[in-house]
């Protein structure tokens, strides 16, 4: 009886330890993110966009970890990256990655982000030669991008839809995550709205994220919106700055 009275015991303690560990674990994420947004360093009008883009709610759901090694696509200048920077601090990295033709977008702003921090690294290549070593990314963020596989810059491609999502996959350690956010597309709306509209189907991200080894973890409803008509450019006045959009998290 005190053998089975000191097992439950023990299988109460272990049980506890492993909730408490877990709660730990998620609120160190939005520790992480929330310390980020409140640094000293980062510029001040940054904090202007903390309500609309939602970051903590965005980057906890990601489960992002202090000394994670994360491949930024499509950065731009790099709002997210000053963030991510700080949250995964100075045992984890930053790939900063820009497809060649978004140069005379970003001007300067993405090269001064990476002087200025000291993980993070910048990567000018296109989506479909990412700049990872095979099996070495915990996290990919691809945030308000992935149309931009069907948008072509002065007629210039960016990357293969098919081929972009296996080179995420290949970069991808085992268990490591892809946090895809777009601009919602109607649901019959063909890839090409990309191109015009500025906008993809979760949908078909998806398909091209399974079809790569990739699934589905979960899914987050934080930037919905029933009221976007979904058919107009994401430029639009009327919609601009409050469009539907899907957040996804995959996994390899």
């Amino acid at each position: 009886m005190q053998e089975l009275t000191r097992m439950a015991v023990s299988g109460l303690a272990s049980a506890l330890i492993f909730f408490t560990f877990n709660a730990a674990s998620a609120q160190s994420s939005a520790d992480l993110v929330a310390s980020a947004l409140n640094h000293p360093d980062r510029p001040s009008e940054e904090a202007d966009d903390d309500a609309r883009r939602m970051p903590l709610e965005v980057l906890s759901f990601a489960g992002i970890e202090a000394g994670m090694d994360v491949l930024e696509m499509e950065a731009g200048g790099g709002w997210y990256t000053e963030i991510l920077s700080r949250a995964v601090g100075p045992n984890g990295s930053v790939i900063m990655q820009n497809p060649p033709a978004f140069e005379s977008f970003t001007g300067d702003a993405d090269n001064d982000r990476a002087a200025r921090l000291s993980n993070v690294t910048l990567s000018t290549v296109n989506f479909d030669e990412l700049d990872a070593a095979n099996g070495t990314i915990d996290l990919v963020t691809w945030i308000l991008g992935p149309h931009e596989l069907w948008f072509f810059p002065g007629d210039v491609s960016l990357g293969n839809p098919e081929a972009t999502f296996r080179e995420i996959a290949r970069a991808l350690k085992p268990g490591g995550r892809l946090l895809a956010i777009d601009h919602e597309a109607a649901a019959d709306a063909g890839p090409e709205v990309g191109g015009t509209l500025h906008r993809i189907h979760g949908g078909l991200i998806t398909d091209y994220a399974e079809a790569a080894g990739l699934s589905v973890v979960r899914t987050s409803s934080i930037h919905r919106n029933p009221e976007d008509p979904l058919s107009n450019g994401v430029f639009d006045p009327s919609i601009q700055g409050r469009t539907d959009k899907f957040v996804i998290l995959f996994e390899k």
